[in-house]
């Protein structure tokens, strides 16, 4: 076929990428290159503090408001992984970004000095995995050969926009999570070094609705989201917990994580338990930082999967890992109409040449 290196029909092609409802399995496995995390204060105390790149003193960063901080944050996260991976913004054919601010200004306002065709992309705390899972497709087919993914969010800017501004000094009930001051972004390419870590597949969310309400308790809600990925992933790809070393989501929290080891339990006789953390959880200290229920946001899964997961799984620490990002994707137009809040759960699979 002229103008194209597939060796099979592109029919072929795709049947062999699709595995099942919103499953993929990528032929040529995009390698990640690099990745880059800046983080909050507050965050760089917690356990994850020391694998990430850039701490920062405060959480303006010299900026005048937090909103600008976030967006501060994620162009660094972007620039440095581009960087880090040997290339040049030239060198680039495709940045996805995604935030929880309105209208994605993080990513939008970060990208307008960075000259790489840019989309912005909104699956709420699910969208890094989302992203990574969209890079990836696109690497794959051949769409581009090298793209960049970020994502970020700001405790102070969140809570401005979701619940009250942080100067009210509202009280929290235990359920809720505190919304990670971090961003982080991952370099992909078509090839790279041998050793390079690959994304083998992706596994799509589904919008799901329990009918829970309470804004302050996001990891009940995000639970179904991430039961259903999890179990779609294993039965497409026919794969047991046992070929994965970790199921990591995104920000379930405490709640969140509890109730799913006990629905997997309970309900499928699935135990994850010794195999399964939470990026939000992972994020903080809670005999020294309350924190509640544990961390949240986009931050949460991009500076732990950017930052500590890439540092481990080039060390031989872990082979295999399937990175579940959970999402809530309310507004605060929504909750106050009184809507239930919508879920989602993308999943991809991360891994070390020559697992088996």
């Amino acid at each position: 076929m002229p103008g194209t290196s597939l060796t099979v029909p592109p029919a072929q092609v795709a049947g062999q990428r699709r595995m099942g409802p919103g499953t993929v399995r990528f032929l040529l496995p995009p390698r990640i290159l690099a990745g880059f995390t800046v983080a909050g204060p507050m965050e760089c105390k917690g356990p994850m503090g020391g694998y990430m790149d850039t701490c920062l003193e405060d959480t303006f960063y010299g900026e005048r408001c937090w909103e600008r901080t976030e967006s501060k944050m994620l162009k660094e996260a972007v620039q440095q992984a581009v960087q880090r991976a040997g290339l040049t913004d030239q060198e680039i054919d495709l940045a996805l970004t995604t935030d929880l601010l309105n209208q994605n200004v993080s990513g939008n306002f970060a990208m307008r000095s960075i000259p790489i065709p840019h989309v912005g992309v909104y699956s709420a705390c699910a969208g890094f995995a989302g992203g990574i899972a969209l890079a990836a497709a696109m690497v794959d087919a051949g769409f581009a050969q090298r793209a960049v993914v970020g994502a970020s969010s700001h405790h102070d800017a969140a809570e401005r926009q979701y619940r009250f501004p942080t100067e009210l000094g509202v009280q929290r009930p235990p359920t809720a999570q505190w919304t990670v001051t971090g961003a982080g972004a991952v370099v992909l390419a078509a090839t790279g070094p041998d050793d390079s870590l690959l994304v083998t597949h992706a596994t799509f969310g589904k919008i799901l609705d329990m009918g829970l309400k309470d804004p302050y308790d996001m990891g009940s809600a995000m639970v179904p989201a991430a039961e259903d990925t999890l179990l779609r992933h294993l039965q497409d790809t026919g794969r047991r917990l046992e070929d994965f070393d970790w199921i990591l989501t995104g920000d379930l929290g405490q709640v969140g994580s509890r109730i799913l080891l006990d629905w997997l339990k309970d309900r499928h006789g699935l135990d994850i338990d010794g195999r399964h953390s939470d990026c939000g959880v992972l994020m903080y200290n809670p005999a020294h930082q309350d924190v509640h229920a544990g961390g949240s946001g986009l931050g949460a899964t991009a500076c732990v999967v950017s930052g500590y997961l890439l540092k481990a799984m080039a060390k031989g620490l872990v082979n295999r890992v399937l990175v579940i990002g959970t999402g809530s994707l309310h507004s605060p137009t929504t909750h106050l109409q009184g809507e239930s809040i919508p879920v989602t759960a993308h999943a991809v699979t991360i891994e070390r040449p020559g697992v088996s």
